[in-house]
């Protein structure tokens, strides 16, 4: 079907989109819900690439596997582990199996716990919190903390992620060390980033006149070496390994947002998962959003081959959402293999990147309107800002965004270019300067439009993007729920680290590395 595929985009060719639309394709390519809006018109989606995506997506058993995930079967086979992230907000679902048992009391019975600690925390003299994770266990909380910054009426979070000392020597300057809660974010208790960030993090609070021993808290299912670390039982929250990193702040690694914006705020941003989660399982075809986005972005990437995918919105307080998408998208499905073992016959995923609007208009939205590669733009704006004495400018945020999308879609020919330099210029001149200022249009891009950015339209958002990611997946034959490319880095780090210390000798290295690790002294 790949084939099919690809020979329908060779026979659109250059085909403009805008002569796509007639009356009813603003509707026919949208996916609406109650809450949310997903508009693909702008694509060259016509009716019959439609259906051989949806072709596509029904051959590879989309539906079938989506219901495999949330039964609890072990769909992550590669290291034989259920994935269910969405059991962490199923808050009144019915039950979930793993192997023969319910695993919702221990998922219910962790989020009270939680609950109750964050009340506590709320109520103390703590003022702020700084949570020490890497990957999963930070890019989810700093964005959501981030995107949620008008819900916060709980301590202040900072994050430390970077094993650079700059990093945490940065945090914690401002911070008094007495007023100050960490929170170690390590599913295993043994990342070297996060540990050596806790370990420093521990030090600093005893030499400033805090107490480790009650004003440190921990993310994690190891007990022994969260009690070796000093951190009792009471303030160890765990969660399960059908639970992935990068999928993984609808629990525990949720703590900071929690305490941000409290159980309630906390319990919304749940729900809206939830929400997006039953409109993944009922909704069918056109109308699934989740199973739309995910079939514009294969169009996009494996069938015209378009290299990266720009996500773009246009809401300040989104502006670490490029960066988590970017871990979700590229660490769950950069992958070359099937789930056999064999080379993909298509690319795998894009690079994803992005930033918000207005500021990514004066840095790089030149290379997506007149550079020479195609870059498919996700635009994303409410409907509605926070700032109600500011109702201008956020009036003005959302021109913008259209105004965008609509010069991508429409550009500028020559003859138009040619009217705005006109009387200006003349001759060979004339035409020299309008050729600078045409524009090749017939670009894509796709907009999703929600009311507001409240918790529970974060949690329909990340949970829209989650189930794109396991979508894209599932029609690549991949395993989204491993990452194994992560592993070989971590381990040569590790052996790397005594060479540059100077306590052991890198003679098999290769000349480059060998010659790198005699890092010059500072003068």
């Amino acid at each position: 079907m790949w084939n099919d595929l690809k020979a329908k985009a060779d026979q659109i060719g250059d085909r403009h989109i805008l002569d796509l639309f007639d009356d009813a394709r603003a509707d026919d390519f949208a996916v609406q819900t109650q809450f949310m809006r997903f508009d693909y018109a702008k694509t060259n989606i016509d009716a019959a690439t439609r259906d051989g995506l949806l072709a596509l997506a029904d051959r590879a058993g989309v539906a079938a596997r989506r219901d495999a995930m949330f039964a609890g079967e072990k769909i992550n086979e590669t290291e034989g582990r259920a994935v269910l992230h969405t059991a962490l907000r199923n808050l009144d679902g019915g039950p979930v199996m793993v192997d023969g048992q319910d695993v919702m009391p221990g998922v219910l019975e962790t989020l009270d716990r939680m609950a109750a600690y964050a009340d506590e925390v709320r109520a103390s003299a703590i003022t702020d919190v700084v949570n020490i994770g890497i990957g999963g266990s930070d890019l989810g909380p700093a964005m959501a903390v981030q995107a949620l910054s008008p819900y916060r009426d709980g301590p202040r979070c900072h994050f430390v992620s970077n094993v650079d000392g700059a990093h945490i020597a940065d945090v914690l300057r401002e911070l008094d060390a007495k007023t100050t809660l960490v929170i170690v974010a390590s599913k295993t208790f043994t990342t070297i980033e996060t540990m050596t960030n806790a370990r420093t993090a521990r030090a600093w609070m005893k030499d400033n006149g805090g107490d480790p021993g009650t004003q440190f808290c921990a993310l994690s299912t190891s007990e022994e070496k969260t009690a070796d670390f000093g951190i009792p039982a009471s303030r160890v929250f765990g969660f399960e390994d059908w639970v992935g990193g990068r999928y993984s702040m609808w629990g525990p690694i949720g703590l900071s947002l929690m305490l941000a914006i409290g159980p309630k705020g906390f319990r919304a941003f749940l729900r809206g998962g939830q929400e997006m989660d039953r409109h993944f399982c009922a909704a069918e075809g056109t109308e699934n959003m989740p199973l739309m986005l995910a079939l514009v972005g294969i169009w996009h990437r494996q069938v015209l081959g378009h290299a990266t995918r720009a996500v773009l919105p246009y809401d300040q307080r989104l502006g670490q959402l490029p960066a988590y998408l970017q871990q979700l998208e590229m660490e769950s499905n950069g992958k070359s293999v099937d789930m056999d073992g064999n080379p993909l016959p298509v690319d795998s995923g894009p690079v994803v990147w992005g930033a918000p609007g207005t500021n990514g208009q004066h840095a790089f939205y030149q290379l997506i309107h007149q550079g020479t590669s195609v870059i498919p733009c996700e635009f994303m704006v409410a409907a509605t800002g926070h700032e109600d004495d500011l109702k201008h400018h956020h009036d003005l945020l959302v021109a913008n965004c259209f105004a965008q999308s609509e010069a991508l879609l429409r550009g500028r020919d020559l003859d138009e270019a040619r009217s705005k330099v006109v009387g200006k210029f003349d001759g060979a001149e004339l035409e020299r300067q309008a050729a600078h200022r045409v524009f090749a249009g017939n670009r894509p891009s796709t907009t999703l439009i929600y009311p507001m950015l409240d918790p529970f339209t974060l949690g329909q958002i990340i949970a829209l993007y989650e189930h794109r990611v396991f979508v894209e997946g599932v029609i690549l034959g991949i395993n989204s729920y491993d990452q194994w490319g992560v592993e070989l880095g971590k381990e040569l780090a590790t052996a790397l680290q005594p060479v540059i210390e100077g306590a052991a000798s890198a003679e098999d290295k290769d000349g480059s590395t060998l010659r790198a690790c005699r890092l010059p002294a500072y003068p």
